[in-house]
C-alpha cells in the first residue's frame, strides 16, 4: 500500500474512528480511485487534501469501503436450511433446559435485512410452536447511516424480492416509493411491520476494534447463532483471524456460526468449528 493511501487512511480513522487498514490494497484502491474521480481529484495527494478542506467527503468514502449489497433472505438455500433444520432444534433445546432468552447477532448488518430476515423466521418457529422465548437480536456496522436506513425499515422491491408472498404479505405493508430506500426512484417500497423492528437492536460497531469481542450494547457474548456473512472477505489474513477471535468468543458453546457463500474460518479457526451442511456455510461452534 503505497503511502498517500496510507495517509488517507490515517486521516479517515481519525476523523472517524474507522480503521480499515486491514482491508485488502487492491480493494481500497479500487474505493479510491471511485471516489477521487467523483471529487474530482487528479491524483490521491490532491484527494487527501479535498478530504481535509471538505469533511462531508469522508462520508461518501465511508460508504465507499463499506460496500452495502444485501437483501432479504439472500441465498435463500441458506435460510430455507436454517429455518428448517437448524432453527427449530435449537429452540426446542432451550425450552427443554429451560432458557427463556434466545440471542443472535448479525455482524456487517448493512441496511438490516439480515438481522430482520432472521427475526422473521425465529418469530415464524415461535408462534408455530408455541414457545415463550424472550429473543435479542443485534446488529452491527461501522456506517451509522446504514443503520439509520436500518431503524426506518422501509425497503424498495428489489431488497424484498426473495422474501415468500405469504411472509411478504404477514410482515411488510406496502408504502409510497418516496419513503424508501431508492426514493429517487419513485419504486414500490414496503415497510416492515413493528414486530419484527421491535425484535432487533441496531448499533454501530467496528469488528476490528481490539477492545471488546462482542458489541458493548449486547452487554456480553454468549450468542446462540452469529450471521458474519461477506464481511471476511474484505480483509487480510491477519484481520481475518482477529475477526474470527473476537467471532468465536462471541457465540456459545455449540452456537452456530453463518458466513457468506465464499468464505470459512480461517486455519487458525477451523478445528474449532464444523460445517454442518455441505451446501451451506453454517458452521456449530465445536
Amino acid at each position: 500500500m503505497n503511502t498517500e493511501m496510507e495517509a488517507i487512511l490515517r486521516h479517515l480513522e481519525k476523523e472517524r474512528g474507522l480503521n480499515f487498514s486491514g482491508y485488502r490494497p487492491s480493494m481500497i484502491e479500487r474505493r479510491f480511485t471511485q471516489r477521487m474521480s467523483g471529487a474530482g481529484c487528479r491524483d490521491l495527494a490532491s484527494y487527501l487534501d479535498y478530504l481535509r478542506e471538505k469533511p462531508e467527503g469522508l462520508d461518501a468514502l465511508v460508504d465507499a469501503l463499506t460496500i452495502h449489497v444485501s437483501r432479504f433472505f439472500r441465498n435463500p438455500l441458506m435460510f430455507e436450511y436454517i429455518a428448517r433444520k437448524v432453527l427449530p432444534r435449537m429452540l426446542q433445546e432451550h425450552k427443554e433446559r429451560g432458557e427463556h432468552a434466545f440471542r443472535v447477532w448479525s455482524a456487517g448488518c448493512s441496511f438490516g435485512e439480515e438481522a430482520y430476515s432472521a427475526a422473521i423466521l425465529i418469530n415464524e418457529i415461535l408462534k408455530k410452536e408455541d414457545f415463550n422465548m424472550d429473543v435479542h437480536i443485534f446488529a452491527t456496522d461501522v456506517d451509522k447511516n446504514a443503520l439509520k436506513k436500518a431503524v426506518n425499515a422501509v425497503y424498495p422491491f428489489e431488497a424484498v424480492k426473495d422474501v415468500k408472498y405469504g411472509l411478504l404479505k404477514r410482515y411488510f405493508t406496502p408504502v409510497s416509493g418516496d419513503r424508501g430506500q431508492s426514493s429517487n426512484t419513485g419504486e414500490d417500497a414496503f415497510q416492515l411491520k413493528q414486530e419484527i423492528c421491535d425484535a432487533v437492536s441496531f448499533s454501530p460497531y467496528d469488528m476490528l476494534n481490539r477492545n471488546t469481542f462482542a458489541p458493548p450494547e449486547s452487554v456480553f457474548g454468549g450468542f446462540d447463532m452469529v450471521f458474519c456473512r461477506n464481511l471476511l472477505i474484505y480483509f487480510n489474513v491477519e484481520h481475518q483471524d482477529r475477526i474470527m477471535d473476537k467471532l468465536y468468543r462471541a457465540i456459545s458453546p455449540h452456537g452456530y456460526l453463518i458466513l457468506g457463500e465464499v468464505e470459512a474460518p480461517t486455519s487458525r479457526y477451523q478445528r474449532h468449528f464444523h460445517k454442518v451442511n455441505a451446501c451451506c456455510h453454517v458452521y456449530q461452534k465445536i
